[in-house]
């Protein structure tokens, strides 16, 4: 039989709606950072920030870029969503209050899906999720 192995899927993408909120954030506010609310004040919503306006931890993980803002998860929390892709939409709706995209009356919201076996297996053949 040929080669099985895969490369390893995106852990996390981004809607068309999500890029073009993206594209209007960044002319206004530059460069963008996104980082996982593991709860607290704005329950488990994606945050936006400007880059550099929001401190990361030792224990963050950098789970990929979308519409080239870097996307990070707190170790806890990617403890628990490591098995699915997050998927980052745009919904109607008061926003985080801390997030750059609450005035716009739109906000972030993570979907996410299963890993198939074959990409589970390219994940952990990166690296990317633990054994």
């Amino acid at each position: 039989m040929g080669d099985t192995t895969f490369d390893p899927p995106a852990q996390v993408v981004a809607t068309d709606a999500t890029l073009a909120l993206l594209d209007e954030l960044q002319a206004r506010h530059g460069p963008l950072m996104f980082h996982q609310s593991g709860g607290c004040c704005d329950g488990s919503a994606p945050m936006c920030f400007a880059q550099g306006d929001f401190l990361l931890g030792d224990g963050d993980v950098h789970l990929g870029d979308i519409g080239g803002a870097p996307f990070y998860i707190s170790e806890s929390q990617f403890a628990y969503w490591c098995h699915t892709q997050l998927i980052i939409d745009v919904v109607e709706g008061r926003g985080g209050m801390f997030s750059l995209e609450g005035p716009t009356g739109r906000r972030f919201l993570t979907r996410s899906r299963f890993y198939q076996d074959a990409e589970w297996d390219a994940l952990r053949a990166a690296g990317k999720v633990p054994d």
